[in-house]
């Protein structure tokens, strides 16, 4: 057991985790957000959070956290910043440790979400937020613009199989621009980390669209190897 008595003199403060949750669906980048169910704010929009158990680290309690709203481990999950301003939240001192998560929205347990209010929103259309988490949003969108430049971590917005029409419809919505097609599919085959499948996507037209898959071992060889990717 630890010496407890040294430390108690000092300000006791709780640890909470906030995780800005991100999913892809209909071409649109789109935001986990679940209405607050106890005061203060109570029926306001907020980002989904818990407090750090006593025996868990605040990795742990992001996956913990993850889960159980979501029904799903082992995702993408990225610590962003720590929220530690005095008065940000209205009822005790609270420090924050933000983090954001990349989703498949067709493996998310709605059920599960709906149980805790949980709603999707389109990125471009969310909802005043509670306290600070505007700026978490904010910080979580830049950061996934600057990592989906330099690393594949886009792909874990996409189902297993997809198309390039796709893979381009989720760069553009994280980037909030256009990119010619031409150029963006000349780009993402030359890094050589997609295997072409020999399936076709007949959903939105009567040719097909080539189906693809992001080759996890391919991009592991070619980093290891000294090249790098790079979307622009």
């Amino acid at each position: 057991m630890p010496h407890t008595s040294r430390y108690q003199s000092h300000d006791k403060h709780y640890v909470a985790i906030d995780s800005i949750i991100f999913g892809f669906d209909d071409d649109t980048l789109k935001l986990l957000l679940i209405k607050r169910k106890f005061e203060p704010c109570k029926g306001c929009w907020s980002l989904m959070g818990g407090f750090v158990a006593a025996n868990e680290s605040v990795d742990e309690a992001a996956d913990r956290i993850l889960e159980e709203l979501t029904g799903l481990k082992d995702i993408y999950l990225e610590q962003i910043h720590t929220y530690g301003e005095v008065n940000r939240e209205l009822d005790a001192r609270v420090i924050s440790v933000a983090y954001y998560a990349l989703i498949n929205i067709k493996d998310y347990d709605e059920e599960l979400g709906r149980s805790h209010g949980a709603e999707w929103f389109s990125i471009d259309e969310i909802p005043p937020l509670i306290f600070d988490h505007g700026e978490m949003v904010g910080k979580a969108m830049r950061r996934l613009k600057r990592k989906t430049i330099i690393q594949p971590i886009g792909f874990e917005l996409l189902p297993e199989k997809f198309t390039l029409s796709q893979l381009q419809s989720l760069y553009e919505a994280i980037h909030q621009q256009n990119f010619d097609k031409r150029n963006f599919r000349k780009k993402i085959l030359s890094m050589e980390v997609l295997t072409q499948l020999n399936e076709k996507d007949k959903v939105s037209s009567k040719r097909g669209a080539y189906l693809y898959k992001f080759d996890k071992d391919k991009y592991d060889y070619l980093i290891a190897n000294g090249s790098f990717f790079v979307l622009k």
